[in-house]
């Protein structure tokens, strides 16, 4: 008799969880640092593109030993939000790649110079290599 009401009480709780907002920006925290980089994604139209996934590769530490590789997706509005990024690399910036479908796009960001930074990413096909 105990396990119906169990059943039921599951099913309840799975029916009523609610879907995320699709206007909350999704942020990632890397945990490497007091950096961040706010995104906004637009296709070549400048629309907002929603789902668009943003991926960084990040080497740090002593002799760049430590890996870490982050991905975020886009909201409705085309923005997401990486948080904890390191505040100094050794060789050079960040270059964070963006793709939907068959668009990519793709954005550079040196902490050391602007550690809150505000990127803009556009979209585009990708292009074709010509036949030979």
């Amino acid at each position: 008799m105990r396990l119906p009401s169990i059943l039921l009480l599951a099913f309840a709780v799975t029916t009523s969880a609610q879907s995320p907002d699709p206007k909350s920006v999704p942020t990632l925290d890397g945990g490497v640092g007091s950096c961040s980089a706010d995104f906004t994604v637009t296709g070549a139209d400048l629309k907002p593109v929603y789902n668009a996934k943003i991926k960084v590769h990040i080497a740090y530490g002593f002799m760049s030993a430590r890996k870490l590789d982050l991905e975020v997706a886009t909201n409705a509005d085309g923005k997401a939000r990486l948080t904890g990024l390191p505040n100094k690399l050794k060789h050079g910036g960040l270059t964070f790649q963006a793709s939907e479908g068959n668009r990519t796009g793709e954005a550079f960001n040196d902490p050391a110079t602007i550690c809150q930074a505000q990127l803009t990413i556009t979209l585009r096909e990708k292009i074709a290599p010509p036949a030979p």
